[in-house]
């Protein structure tokens, strides 16, 4: 092959023959370093690439272990916060229980309704709907827990009704004696009357005293009359419930008015001589729906 070479300079046109494989073999040689060069050129692309790329995913697989510490980390202080819980409802329970069952003697119930040992039966239709939950053991010791206390709260409700309602009774049945002080000089039932001197029925029973020695009530309740009657003098009548009323004459003075509340041992008047009565004493009577009935069988101690 042929080649001319121009010098623009010295102005001269060289001319050369060289052969033909001597050509070919310069062209392979040039093709083979412009793919090599193209090679070299798109490794260190693909390269910087996949280095990019492996720092990207480094850097999203720290943030999601990052955020997955967090959420471990809060889980588990809502466990010790369950787990925390769970042991003060325990000690709730153990305290109720406790006192249940001191309640339970005090009252003297029957131990088999308010047996504070063991969960009282029950049963029911299973639910269709369910929840879901986390840490499902303690959710379930909660939940037990919870119903425990229900359970002990009501119990403990019944038996504080029962409670109360045995100390009302007590409270509202005349019990004991009219005055702080004194004996008792005339008893219920058939007497000679000490102003007429004739055979009577007396109503009551008599406690003689001195003046100014106070009279108190038998029993809680209400006042329902409190004044001045001709046979009976000063006296108050204290209804308690349950068709009781009890009755305190001869008074000289009233200390409470008609509608106030009285308690157990609550003073009531002063003794004195009012009405018909022959000395200083307190005329006591336990009426029942109406009719008098003995009081010694409420003068207790």
């Amino acid at each position: 092959m042929k080649f001319v070479v121009l010098r623009r300079r010295a102005a001269q046109i060289r001319s050369f023959d060289l052969p033909g494989h001597w050509v070919l073999g310069i062209c392979a040689t040039v093709l083979v370093v412009l793919l090599s060069l193209s090679f070299l050129a798109g490794f260190s692309v693909s390269e910087r690439s996949s280095g990019e790329t492996t720092s990207l995913f480094a850097q999203l697989t720290a943030t999601d272990q990052s955020e997955i510490d967090e959420l471990r980390a809060r889980l588990q202080e809502r466990i010790d916060a369950m787990s925390a819980r769970v042991g003060q409802l325990n000690a709730h329970i153990i305290r109720l229980d406790a006192l249940g069952m001191r309640l339970a003697e005090m009252a003297n119930v029957d131990s088999h309704e308010f047996d504070f040992s063991m969960a009282p039966s029950a049963g029911g239709p299973e639910s269709s709907s369910t929840m879901p939950v986390q840490a499902p053991e303690l959710a379930a010791l909660i939940d037990d827990f919870e119903m425990r206390l229900v359970q002990r709260d009501a119990q403990l409700n019944m038996l504080e009704q029962i409670i109360l309602q045995r100390e009302l009774r007590e409270q509202i049945l005349p019990d004991g004696r009219p005055v702080e002080r004194g004996f008792m000089s005339s008893g219920f039932g058939n007497r000679q009357d000490p102003v007429s001197g004739e055979f009577s029925f007396h109503r009551g029973v008599d406690f003689a005293g001195n003046t100014g020695d106070h009279v108190i009530a038998v029993g809680a309740g209400v006042v329902t009359f409190a004044g001045y009657r001709p046979d009976y003098g000063y006296v108050v009548d204290v209804t308690h419930g349950n068709g009781y009323v009890t009755r305190y004459a001869h008074n000289s003075e009233v200390l409470v008015r008609q509608g106030e509340t009285v308690s157990r041992g609550q003073r009531l008047a002063i003794m004195g001589s009012t009405g018909r009565s022959t000395g200083p004493h307190v005329h006591f009577e336990v009426l029942r729906n109406g009719a008098p009935v003995n009081p010694l069988s409420y003068l207790g101690g």
